[in-house]
Parts: structure tokens; C-alpha cells; sequence
């Protein structure tokens, strides 16, 4: 079978997966129209690359682990995921009205059950991750530390403040290791802790191969934002040079921006020799973060 023909059938069957543990563990709507189930849901269903999820999956299959016991790790992340795109949107945020090609989740519904939704689907993830995974207090420890002022939070709040300023390239690949990087490696992690120990080395090659993609999906999200659509993204496109956001782009222009793409490819897929056949979804997935459209 044609490898790009094998990998679609993978990451669909594991997508579709994906969102039906999702659907069974978000509060079904209610009755009476509770406003803040409707948002939870409107969040998380029915959009989204569901990137997090895949890389969980495929950080389980270097350490053999079944699909069914990493549902629980996807599932997680994906709601965390959830939560951070909800609140960044906020006015007090980004202040964005589109996402994933819908109005953002405070257009839709209001600022304060928009808030109360990004809370709630925290919340949820720890209580997935604490009812569903093997080790579930070191499982909840690395979601946490991913993103709080050590992970996402402590991103957010450097891109906040980094409006209108200069930063060194080292900057801002911190902010966005930070922003981005920590909850893509607590989704490798935490799929890969759902199966066989694994050695120090090992442990070690899935860190250099999670800070590669992880800035590798950053630099390619500020290309796109300069060279992509509103209609392609889902989002709103330019939205970092209307807000004076430092970038890749802005620091080192379009071409250098898409070579560190490349030398970060490379460097994810060496981090992978040591796994072999197994690390096979992995390398797929660095390929696709580094080629996407979207």
C-alpha cells in the first residue's frame, strides 16, 4: 500500500476514534439548553486536526501500547488543547472570532460561558487522565506542569507581553516551546507511558524528537498566517502583524522561516532511529506538521 495512502487510513481511524471517546466523555446536552454543556461541547467536536490526539497514539506504538489504553492520554490532551484555544480567543487574549471555521466559542456564546467552557474542559482532561490511564498521578503531574506557568500559561503569557517588542530568535523559540512545544510532548509522553518502560536513551530520543516538531508546528503556523486564507485556516489569517506579534517570520523572513522547517524535520526524524519499524506514525507525523496547509 502506498505509504501516504496507509498513513491517511491511520490517522482518520485514530481521529474518528478519538472523537468518540470525546462525544461519550463530555456532558450531553441538556433539555432545558444548559448553556455552558452546549459550549463544551461546541468546543471540542466536530473540527480540528486532532494533531495532539495523533501523536499520543503513535508515542504508544514505540512502546507497544494498545490503542484502547491510550485512548484515555488522546482524549485528554485534546480537551487541554480545547480549553487553550477557547481562552486564548478571549478579548482579553487574542480576541479572535473565528475557529476551525466557526464563530470562536465567546462569539457563540458569551464571554463568561465562554471562560466558565475553557475552565470546565480543564477540569475534565485531569479527571480523564486521573479515571483512565496506567500511573494516573504521574500521568496528571506532566498534563499539569505542560500547562501551567511552566508549559502553555507561562507561553501565553510571554506572547502577551512580547506585543510590540524585539525578541532574540532564542526567545522566542523559548516562548514557543513553552506555548506549543510542552503540550505536544506531554502528548507524546503521556501515550508512550501507557505502554512498556522505556530505556533512559529511549526516553531521551522522544524529547529531542517532541522540542523538534513542536517548534517545527510553530514556525509552519506563523508561515501560514502570513501566506494562508481565512477559508484555508479556519482562522483569522495576518492576525500576528495586525497585533505586532514577534514571529519566525518577522525575525527572519519567509525562506529562512521554512529552512528551520526542514533542519527541524531532520532532526526530528534522527531523534526516531533507535525505535526502527515503530517509530513509523512518528515519522509521518513530522512530515505532515512540516508540509501542512492548514
Amino acid at each position: 500500500m502506498d505509504p501516504d495512502v496507509a498513513f491517511a487510513i491511520w490517522s482518520g481511524e485514530r481521529a474518528r476514534r478519538v472523537e468518540s471517546v470525546l462525544e461519550r466523555l463530555l456532558p450531553p446536552n441538556a433539555p432545558s439548553g444548559d448553556r455552558l454543556r452546549e459550549a463544551m461541547r461546541y468546543a471540542v467536536l466536530g473540527g480540528g486536526k486532532r494533531v495532539r490526539a495523533l501523536l499520543a497514539y503513535a508515542g504508544g506504538e514505540v512502546a507497544s501500547a494498545d490503542p484502547g489504553v491510550v485512548d484515555s492520554a488522546a482524549a485528554a490532551v485534546e480537551l487541554m488543547h480545547a480549553y487553550s484555544l477557547v481562552h486564548d480567543d478571549l478579548p482579553c487574549m487574542d480576541d479572535d472570532i473565528l475557529r476551525r471555521g466557526n464563530p470562536t466559542c465567546h462569539v457563540a456564546f458569551g464571554e463568561a460561558i465562554a471562560l466558565l467552557a475553557g475552565d470546565a474542559l480543564q477540569s475534565l482532561a485531569f479527571e480523564t487522565l486521573a479515571a483512565g490511564t496506567p500511573e494516573p498521578a504521574a500521568q496528571v503531574a506532566l498534563l499539569a506542569r505542560a500547562s501551567g506557568a511552566c508549559g502553555m500559561a507561562g507561553g501565553q503569557a510571554i506572547d502577551l507581553a512580547s506585543a510590540g517588542k524585539e525578541l532574540a530568535l532564542s526567545e522566542l523559540e523559548r516562548m514557543h516551546s513553552l506555548k506549543t512545544g510542552a503540550l505536544i510532548r506531554a502528548a507524546i509522553r503521556l501515550g508512550a507511558a501507557c505502554g512498556r518502560a522505556l530505556t533512559a536513551g529511549e526516553s531521551d530520543a522522544l524529547d529531542r524528537y517532541s522540542s523538534a516538531v513542536g517548534i517545527g508546528y510553530q514556525v509552519v503556523d506563523d508561515v501560514l498566517d502570513v501566506e494562508g486564507t481565512a477559508q484555508s485556516l479556519g482562522k483569522t489569517a495576518g492576525k500576528d502583524a495586525m497585533q505586532l506579534k514577534p514571529t519566525y517570520v518577522s525575525l527572519t523572513g519567509l525562506a529562512a522561516a521554512r529552512e528551520r522547517v526542514d533542519t527541524l524535520r531532520v532532526q526530528a526524524r534522527a531523534a526516531l532511529c533507535a525505535f526502527g519499524p515503530a517509530a513509523r506514525r512518528l515519522l509521518e507525523l513530522s512530515d505532515w506538521i512540516a508540509d501542512r496547509k492548514y
